[in-house]
């Protein structure tokens, strides 16, 4: 039987997991997305390069609402402050999300060139605009939001929306929209062929360059002028749900202690980086042969940079810059003992049934996506 402080890593490991999932998979459409205008010059092969995500873009998304679910149920009092911090930039993805559903599915209704251009333009926006804004939060993570709670625990959030988008957070945004260009490209450079499949290799190599650029410059912001978060005393991993009894200190490159104490975590960044590099030199030399290779190395990289970030504010997960002492925790932001056991035992059943069908979709629906294709199901493809 796994005690209460056991439990509340796991549920940090899961909700980790569930976000890597998201990312590499509905990450992999939203690059789609933001390559579609660039990489394909006409309404054919423009439709070529959304028949390759049409399949799957919408079970992806089930990893994202199942991760809110989790974070919902898990943390609470993150799920809440979180929206009362990032509320308009909340309704901001939320809003681009929308574009997404129906441009895939009302771009092809009408045979109008125009119509189609402009839903086009609407799945880049959908795609790209939920890209930097989850970048841009992750940024504002690491600087700290900033909240605090009353006695009564309730929250108030200081911050305005254009606080937002500060420079370091701006950057991570840059880092987010990179990674995900790399990753549609790899797998238009893996489902597509002929002159999409060459821009395609083209754009990921230009999004390698720059998501490796920004990461590093990141890195190095993060070791010398971004403050991180360190608990003194008062934080009991095993105790209730107390975020504000701890005693917290900022302190500058603090973000960096996890790896500087167990320096085996120093691999995710340096595979990260890695692995980027290894999808842009398959991409510039051996896109042909391996291009399924470069689409897992940019897979890991995605699933890399998140581990990343959650390895650096461990065990944070919403710092408070206003009041560091308010700042969450996964020790002391958490859901009761049973609520945390009850969708253990949910979570236990429900992922391998996703993860399942999620392998079988992609498994059924493998092919690469071509133009004479498209043109004999014209009636029946997006």
């Amino acid at each position: 039987m796994l005690d209460y402080e056991t439990l509340k890593f796991c549920w940090w490991l899961i909700i980790g997991f569930l976000f890597i999932g998201f990312v590499v998979t509905d990450g992999m459409d939203m690059g789609v997305g933001g390559l579609l205008l660039f990489v394909a010059k006409t309404d054919l092969e423009r439709r070529v390069v959304i028949n390759t995500v049409g399949p799957h873009w919408d079970g992806n998304q089930v990893w994202f609402i199942t991760a809110a679910a989790a974070l919902f149920a898990a943390w609470p009092m993150v799920y809440a402050t979180a929206f009362s911090g990032f509320y308009f930039a909340m309704m901001l993805t939320l809003f681009a999300l929308f574009l997404r559903p129906l441009a895939f599915d009302y771009r092809s209704k009408i045979e109008s060139t125009r119509w189609r251009f402009n839903w086009d333009r609407a799945l880049f926006v959908g795609s790209m605009v939920p890209a930097l804004v989850f970048g841009i939060a992750f940024g504002n993570l690491l600087q700290g939001v900033p909240f605090s709670f009353d006695e009564l625990m309730r929250v108030t959030y200081t911050g305005s929306f254009l606080a937002l988008f500060n420079p370091f957070a701006l950057l991570s945004g840059v880092v987010s929209v990179s990674m995900l260009l790399l990753h549609g490209a790899t797998w238009l450079n893996m489902r597509t062929e002929g002159d999409i499949a060459k821009r395609s290799a083209k754009a990921g190599q230009l999004a390698a360059a720059v998501m490796l650029s920004a990461f590093a410059i990141c890195g190095v912001m993060i070791a010398q002028s971004i403050d991180g978060f360190v608990v003194v005393s008062g934080l009991d991993p095993s105790g209730l749900a107390q975020p504000t009894k701890k005693i917290v200190e900022l302190s500058r490159g603090a973000w960096l202690n996890n790896f500087n104490n167990m320096p085996l975590l120093w691999l995710s960044p340096i595979i990260s980086l890695l692995m980027a590099l290894l999808a842009a030199l398959i991409l510039r030399f051996a896109a042909n042969r391996f291009a399924g290779i470069a689409f897992m190395a940019s897979a890991l990289n995605c699933a890399l940079v998140i581990v990343t970030a959650a390895s650096a504010m461990f065990p944070f997960v919403l710092p408070s810059i206003s009041f560091p002492n308010h700042s969450l925790t996964m020790w002391d932001s958490v859901s009761s003992e049973y609520t945390l056991r009850l969708m253990l035992v949910v979570v236990a059943i429900f992922i391998p049934i996703i993860i399942t069908y999620t392998a079988w979709c992609y498994r059924r629906m493998w092919r690469t996506v071509t133009v004479q294709e498209i043109e004999q199901h014209s009636h029946t493809a997006y």
